[in-house]
C-alpha cells in the first residue's frame, strides 16, 4: 500500500508563489514515477508536471505552466515538491500528488490513467 499526503496549498494573489509538498509512505521507492495534477471546479483533471524515476529525474510539464512551475523529488525522503511561481487565477484548483508503478514515457507522464496511487489533494486559490 502507498500513501500520499499533500500540503502547502493556500490562497494567494496573482503573481505569488507556493511550494506544494507530497510525502509518500508505504511500498514506494525511486522506481515509481510521480506527478502533480489539478482539477478546477467544473473542469476535468489535468496533468501539471511529472518526474521520472530516479536517478534520471526527467521532467514533463503542461504548456500552461512551463517556465513557472518546477517539479522535484527527494528519493531518500520519498517526497515530491512542486514549486509554483507567477501564479495566475487559472492556476486555481485542487492539486493532487500521484505515483505510478508503470514505465515512464513522455506520452504517459501527464495522463492520470497511468497512475496507481493518489493523495487527497491540497487547495490552491489564486485571486486577481
Amino acid at each position: 500500500q502507498v500513501r500520499l499526503v499533500e500540503s502547502g496549498g493556500d490562497s494567494v494573489q496573482a503573481g505569488g508563489s507556493l511550494r506544494l509538498s507530497c510525502a509518500a509512505s508505504g511500498y514506494i521507492n525511486n522506481t515509481f514515477y510521480m506527478g502533480w495534477f489539478r482539477q478546477a471546479p467544473g473542469k476535468e483533471r489535468e496533468g501539471v508536471a511529472a518526474i521520472s524515476p530516479g536517478p534520471f529525474n526527467f521532467t514533463r510539464y503542461a504548456d500552461s505552466v512551463k517556465g513557472r512551475f518546477t517539479i522535484s523529488r527527494d528519493n531518500a525522503e520519498n517526497s515530491l515538491t512542486l514549486q509554483t511561481n507567477a501564479l495566475k487565477p487559472d492556476d486555481t484548483g485542487m492539486y493532487y500528488c500521484a505515483a505510478s508503478r508503470g514505465t515512464w514515457t513522455t506520452a504517459r507522464a501527464l495522463n492520470g490513467r497511468f497512475y496507481n496511487y493518489w493523495g487527497q489533494g491540497t487547495q490552491v486559490t489564486v485571486s486577481s
